[in-house]
């Protein structure tokens, strides 16, 4: 058993030290490094996730500074995946942090999921989180989705082959608004991370093939289960 570091020691006994391990051994696929991908990402780092590689051809804007917590002032036009891998080796050196300057695309959708144990979608598109998960669906690769509106927020364990995000976004989907705010993101990014820890230590997962719909503007919450 390798020995638990002391940036981790918190963890225990909340995961065990076999845990850890799994997590140390870990290689993560996140797509979308923007409002939900920057807390995820941070998350799982500190966790102690092994391995990162972090997926966004996109770079910072003024308008993502009320709630992207990877973008200040000063990196206004930098590339987020790299200012995402960045924040990973600011936070732990030892994690082997990939950044993919790039969209999620039909054409490279395979090839970023290789080696990946976990994709998580940490997208801001319908459109693109359908590839995702077709593309997901060919690797054999579960996706821990999640994805916000103003105060509302889902998230969701999504079995490779399950079809449920195509079930949830029909082709041509588009939403009424894409309102942010600082808050949701954090949240619904917390419960993704905290959802793919649970399931690369092989612990029970609440919400495989569960919906989980919420609002923090009355704490409203509710969980919709997929049938078989």
């Amino acid at each position: 058993m390798a020995e638990i570091k002391p940036r981790h020691s918190r963890n225990i006994p909340a995961l065990s030290e076999a845990d850890m391990e799994k997590l140390a051994g870990s290689k993560v696929l996140v797509v979308g490094c923007g409002g939900l991908g920057g807390n995820i990402i941070e998350y799982l780092a500190r966790a102690g996730v092994g391995a990162l590689k972090v997926v966004d051809g996109d770079v910072f804007e003024e308008s993502n500074l009320n709630r992207q917590i990877l973008s200040t002032s000063e990196n206004i036009g930098q590339k987020k995946a790299l200012a995402a891998a960045e924040r990973v080796r600011a936070v732990d050196p030892s994690i082997d942090v990939t950044p993919v300057c790039e969209f999620l695309t039909k054409e490279n959708a395979s090839a970023l999921m290789a080696d990946a144990d976990l994709v998580v979608d940490a997208l801001d598109n319908a459109a693109a989180r359908l590839v995702l998960e077709d593309a997901a669906a060919e690797a054999g690769l579960a996706i821990v989705h999640g994805a916000i509106c103003g105060w509302d927020l889902q998230a969701m364990l999504v079995p490779p082959g399950s079809g449920l995000l195509h079930q949830m976004y029909p082709e041509g989907y588009t939403p009424a608004s894409k309102t942010s705010l600082p808050v949701t993101p954090a949240i619904c990014a917390a419960i993704e991370a905290s959802t793919a820890i649970r399931y690369l230590c092989g612990l029970d997962v609440p919400l495989e093939k569960s919906l989980l719909i919420g609002s923090i503007a009355d704490m409203s919450y509710d969980i919709i289960h997929f049938a078989d």
